[in-house]
C-alpha cells in the first residue's frame, strides 16, 4: 500500500515539474512568457 501512494506522490511530483510554467502562471497570475523568462535566465 505504502508503495502505491509513494508512486502517486512522484507522479504527481513529476507532473507538476514538466508543466510548472503553467502552474506557476495560474498561481502567481503573471503571463507564462514572464515566468518562462525568470526561469531560464541564468542565477547571479
Amino acid at each position: 500500500m505504502w508503495f502505491f501512494i509513494l508512486l502517486a506522490i512522484v507522479a504527481v511530483c513529476a507532473l507538476a515539474y514538466t508543466n510548472r510554467v503553467k502552474l506557476l502562471a495560474k498561481v502567481l497570475g503573471q503571463s507564462e512568457t514572464r515566468i518562462n523568462r525568470q526561469l531560464k535566465r541564468k542565477p547571479r
